[in-house]
């Protein structure tokens, strides 16, 4: 018996977990300390009364036998006609048809993001941004792909374009970009469309947080683009969209255009999801549902207006201080330069144990990403000024 010795080749540590472990450490040795926690991206926020009311009928369909509901549709996509239909209506709004064969249902962008690589080959190049969200680097090591890597610096704003001279096969966009927050215009994303089609490449695009986008010129789906049917892979959430990251919803879109080795990649993704994947739970799917709704949308809104204000919050801090960052306006996350030369787990430990403040250290993310720093915004709004007055006394 033999291991899959890639995993070898991993980090001791996944990031956010040494994040939590030397925060856990610090508050066991100063128990008197309150520290405020600026750094994972999850929610604060309760889920939408319309959500609440949607799965709340949906458990009380379970109680009942003619209502009740066992493993889901039988169809690839393992969505409920309400929940596809929703989705299909919310692309709509960004001008973009989308057909029921085409809308995969998950548990969220993240399990997708790294269980669509079931359908490529290991030979293929895959083409990162540096720094990047870690998941998408762990899982093609763990696959035993080669990994280019597309620096994204101060100098390009952390959005790196198309180079000619590197030939890729699988290509990871995620806008607006976790950890950098920057985001991508629709004239930029067509560049990277035409670089797909030439290299006969698939972009992988992450869209888990396009509800946060703000700018008109910026894009809230690669089919904006046009070509994109014919090389993109769409994944979303409704994790950081409608605060489910205890619910566990997400969606896949893969176009039927989409054909690679003369078969349909929409078609393979069918084939790999009734073997791997028995759908997500019927409860989850009618909360979801109601996310699009029009009471819907106008109370998730709210939720994510307090999520903006909080990065504003922020923003504000970090002007002050006269700090470089990006983000903070159609993301949820803000990427700053970190202050007087220090590396990346230095200012998490200087900010730690001087302002008892988390962040994450831009390092765990790649090697453009050291002398960087991750705050987000998903914090509580009173914690999130609080937190801002103590970096702002610490670095005044």
């Amino acid at each position: 018996m033999k291991i899959n010795e890639r995993f070898l080749e991993l980090k001791d540590s996944y990031l956010f977990a040494k994040v939590g472990q030397k925060t856990s450490e610090y508050k066991l040795k100063h128990p008197e300390k309150k520290v405020i926690r600026l750094s994972i991206g999850d929610v604060t926020r309760p889920l939408a009364p319309c959500v609440i009311k949607a799965m709340q009928k949906a458990v009380s369909d379970m109680s009942k036998k003619e209502t009740f509901k066992g493993y889901g549709p039988d169809r690839f996509c393992y969505g409920y006609d309400a929940l596809i239909d929703s989705i299909k209506g919310s692309y709509l709004k960004k001008g973009v048809k989308l057909e029921s064969e085409e809308v995969f249902i998950s548990d969220g962008a993240k399990s997708d993001l790294g269980n669509i690589l079931d359908l490529f080959s290991e030979e293929n190049t895959v083409l990162v941004p540096d720094p990047v969200y870690p998941v998408y680097v762990d899982t093609n090591v763990m696959g035993g792909r080669k990994i280019v890597y597309a620096d994204a610096t101060e100098k390009n704003g952390f959005l790196p374009m198309p180079d000619k001279k590197v030939k890729a096969d699988i290509i990871y966009i995620c806008s607006p970009n976790n950890p950098t927050g920057a985001a991508y215009t629709r004239e930029q994303l067509k560049a990277w469309v035409e670089y797909a089609l030439k290299e006969n490449a698939v972009i992988l695009y992450d869209a888990a947080y396009e509800y946060f986008i703000e700018d008109s010129a910026l894009a809230r789906s690669i089919f904006e683009v046009e070509g994109a049917r014919e090389c993109a892979i769409e994944f979303c959430s409704f994790s950081k969209t409608a605060g489910f990251t205890g619910v566990r919803c997400g969606y896949t879109i893969v176009p039927k255009e989409l054909i690679r080795g003369g078969a349909s990649l929409s078609r393979l993704w069918a084939r790999r999801q009734s073997t791997k994947f028995n759908g997500v739970s019927y409860i989850s799917q009618m909360g979801a549902a109601a996310v699009f709704t029009e009471e819907g949308e106008r109370e998730i809104r709210e939720n994510i207006a307090y999520y903006k204000k909080n990065a504003g919050t922020v923003a504000r801090c970090l002007d002050k201080l006269n700090i470089f960052y990006t983000g903070g306006k159609n993301s949820p996350y803000l990427w700053l330069k970190c202050p007087r030369g220090m590396d990346s787990w230095e200012f998490f430990d200087y900010l730690l144990e001087n302002a008892n403040v988390v962040g994450t250290p831009g390092s765990g993310f790649g090697k453009n990403g050291d002398g960087f720093f991750r705050l987000t915004a998903f914090g509580d709004a009173d914690e999130t000024v609080e937190a801002c007055e103590r970096i702002e006394r610490l670095l005044k």
